[in-house]
């Protein structure tokens, strides 16, 4: 039980004194972990320190400590040492867009004023144009936004207001009420529902096969993007983000969790761990995002790391300009971008495509409904403009990695390959930054693993934590 998220007037029935903490503690392996129970979400109560212990009991509480149970057990035993918890009542939320919005986009789309095709081969200068046109038909006559509405509306949605900034987020436990805490952050250009696939397998992983422990999983929407709202101004980076997502664990009631992401948001987990490592039981990344320090006082390149960055340089060359221009002027961007239907989805979906481990064809690794549903939420909360705002506050306003900085919290990669190849990273480079206890080069799988190979990624994720807790367990 952790005892920072108790319903109030519960804590000494459900405690049964000293001697149930203690027994609890011994019946699981010899010490074991108090595992949480089920309580409603946005609702945690701050518990005081519960003095009362006796030596005894401190002595296992100890004892535990020492072989890692504080983590597994959901950290009821660091919550049985906090002298209280943040705490906020989240608003439960439910997507619905109005059927005028609806009517408006397809009515945009039927009218749409088509360019000519590009020469050359098919998406060899963007998006392409037949494509296009028979996805947008299927868009304004075919789509089902309200059926998608409803899969979304099958998990837990909430927003809060943390630090003036409106969070919203999903929020769905374990089913066998035992989860490991864990947070889920996406990049550009998805959002919070390339994550929804790997839900049933990470809060039920013994309904698919997959041995280790369920998860607590908590899925928030990066600032600007979806249901998210974004500060008025200049600085939101990525670790601004990061800190805002341990004020959401902790608000919660969570006291350690781990993290998993990519893109952006496996920048994001890299900084929760690097600025605030206390809480973080360990981070799972599918891409490596940040570039480790390589100046002065550094070890020089390897031979395999050289001929990483210059296969990265070529996808640089050859794939990034969206970068430099959402870097510089996004505002100019987003004019065509909120306006048009085709504009948005063409500028969306080549990255799906490009990026996936797609083969070139895009529908090979999405549903055309997920992809409408993806580029529908941008449309539908007019966010294109304000996600697009990362490229220019993490690039320009960012503080730049240093050579003391190092993320001690363990690590584990997913190593996948999209399409448009930028390069697969040697573990040596990513050893640069981090504590790697687990490497895995993925069969399949690219930039979105979450939405292409919810399987393999979630058997990951779970294998990792798993490694940690049998590590943690081990007589020291």
């Amino acid at each position: 039980m952790d005892l920072s998220i108790v319903e109030p007037g519960t804590f000494a029935k459900t405690l049964r004194g000293e001697r149930g903490v203690t027994s609890a503690l011994r019946r699981r392996t010899g010490l074991g972990g108090i595992l949480p129970r089920r309580r409603r979400c946005g609702t945690p109560v701050a518990s005081p320190r519960p003095a009362f212990l006796s030596g005894r009991t401190r002595t296992v509480l100890a004892a535990a400590r020492r072989v890692g149970w504080q983590w597994l057990g959901s950290v009821v035993l660091a919550s049985c040492e906090a002298s209280g918890v943040a705490a906020f009542r989240a608003e439960q939320f439910s997507v619905r867009v109005d059927d005028e919005v609806l009517d408006d986009l397809r009515a945009r789309i039927r009218n749409t004023r088509w360019p000519g095709p590009a020469p050359g081969a098919l998406w060899e200068q963007g998006t392409d144009l037949g494509y296009l046109r028979d996805l947008l038909r299927y868009w304004a006559d075919g789509f089902d936004w309200r059926a998608q509405e409803r899969w979304l509306n099958g998990f837990g949605h909430f927003r809060v207001g943390i630090d003036g900034v409106r969070v919203h987020f999903v929020h769905e436990r374990a089913r066998s009420g035992h989860g490991i805490p864990l947070i889920l952050t996406n990049g550009w250009p998805s959002c919070f529902a390339e994550f929804l696939p790997l839900v049933p397998w990470l809060t039920d992983p013994a309904a698919h096969g997959i041995d280790g422990p369920g998860f607590d999983v908590v899925i928030p929407s990066l600032p600007g993007y979806g249901f998210s709202g974004r500060p008025a101004r200049t600085g939101v980076t990525c670790r601004y983000t990061a800190g805002l997502w341990h004020r959401l664990m902790r608000g919660l009631g969570y006291q350690r969790y781990g993290a998993h992401g990519g893109d952006f948001g496996a920048a994001v987990t890299t900084f929760m761990a690097l600025d605030d490592p206390a809480p973080m039981l360990g981070i799972h990344l599918s891409n490596l995002d940040l570039a480790p320090y390589t100046g002065p006082g550094s070890r020089p390149l390897s031979a395999a790391e050289e001929a990483y960055l210059a296969q990265y340089q070529r996808w640089r060359d050859q794939d990034r300009g969206y970068g430099a221009i959402q870097s510089t002027r996004p505002q100019t961007l987003s004019y065509g971008l909120n306006d048009s239907p085709a504009g948005l989805a063409a500028w969306v979906l080549e990255k799906w495509r490009g990026w996936a481990d797609s083969g070139g064809d895009i529908e090979a690794a999405f549903s055309r409904d997920f992809l409408l549903t993806i580029v529908t939420l941008y449309w539908a909360t007019q966010t294109i403009a304000s996600s697009m705002r990362d490229y220019v506050d993490n690039r320009w306003l960012a503080a730049e990695l240093t050579l003391s900085d190092a993320v001690r919290v363990p690590t584990a990669v997913a190593v996948c390959h999209q399409f448009i190849d930028d390069g697969t990273p040697p573990r040596e480079w990513a050893e640069r930054l981090y504590d790697i206890r687990r490497w895995t080069p993925m069969s399949r799988g690219g930039h979105f693993p979450a939405a292409e190979q919810p399987g393999l990624l979630s058997r990951d994720i779970a294998a990792f934590f798993n490694d940690l807790a049998t590590a943690a367990a081990r007589p020291q």
